[in-house]
């Protein structure tokens, strides 16, 4: 596979190569790479657009890229990004999709050993093995539900802007339905061929992911719960706390410097 590479660290001279970047607000040009990529946000939160989707990256979680996957990526506050290029033949193993991850702290420490790992190292040698073991760890890692798939038919694509532009809208299926002229079980059924959700998962997790970029702009969790349809705050931290495993309070919590 060749693809132009933007940067000299991604052009796979080395089978994985680890970099760093701090990024002012605002957004990068759509781009690929001709290495794997594992984005990781220690402070700041990226939102990665994709043709599979939107992805939401906050603090002290990465986002898996195959080879050659077209990409934007816009920056929600100053970002410090720390990023891993994987080289074709160093892939087995790992996800052949985008993908979310948590990095735990042994991942953490790893990448932070391999910043200071020139980009030329010797076989065997004690980079390599580091960067071995970086690897390995990487395989590990379980997906989070940080992203939201796009359909691949116009009509569901409408429903899925709409919502994204109005997340507080609560309209039902049937509605929803009339609005492009389909059946409501039509449109259930295409929901989940398209992107793997029912139309309530996916109407959930969009806003889920409004609110986790909302929150990581440093608006309140009350404005935020209100505006997206919720009772109350405490509702919407329920949900919040069932989805990602903790409150919205947490979430946003800093790890260590990488």
């Amino acid at each position: 596979m060749t693809i132009p590479s933007r940067h000299e660290q991604d052009r796979g001279e080395a089978p994985v190569v680890a970099r760093s970047y701090d990024h002012l607000p605002g957004e990068a040009e759509r781009h690929r790479h001709p290495t794997a990529q594992l984005l990781y946000a220690v402070s700041g939160v990226m939102v990665v657009t994709t043709e599979q989707g939107r992805w939401i990256v906050p603090p002290t979680r990465g986002l898996w890229l195959p080879i050659g996957t077209w990409h934007r990526v816009r920056m929600v506050g100053r970002v410090r990004m720390r990023t891993i290029y994987v080289r074709e033949d160093a892939l087995e193993g790992l996800p052949d999709e985008c993908r979310v991850v948590g990095i735990p702290p042994l991942l953490r420490e790893l990448m932070l050993a391999a910043m200071h790992v020139p980009l030329h190292y010797a076989v065997a040698s004690r980079d390599d093995l580091l960067m071995r073991l970086l690897l390995a760890e990487i395989r590990t890692l379980p997906a989070l539900a940080l992203s939201l798939p796009r359909p691949s038919t116009p009509p569901l694509c409408r429903v899925c802007d709409d919502l994204l532009a109005q997340p507080d809208d609560g309209r039902s299926v049937q509605a929803w339905a009339a609005s492009i002229a389909i059946d409501p079980r039509t449109l259930q059924r295409r929901f989940l061929r398209e992107t793997g959700l029912t139309f309530g998962q996916w109407r959930r997790q969009a806003r889920l992911l409004v609110a986790l970029e909302r929150l990581a702009g440093g608006e309140r969790v009350l404005d935020v719960a209100l505006d997206l349809g919720y009772a109350s705050p405490n509702a919407f931290a329920t949900m919040f706390k069932r989805e990602l495993g903790v409150p919205p309070s947490l979430f946003f919590a800093p790890g260590e410097a990488v």
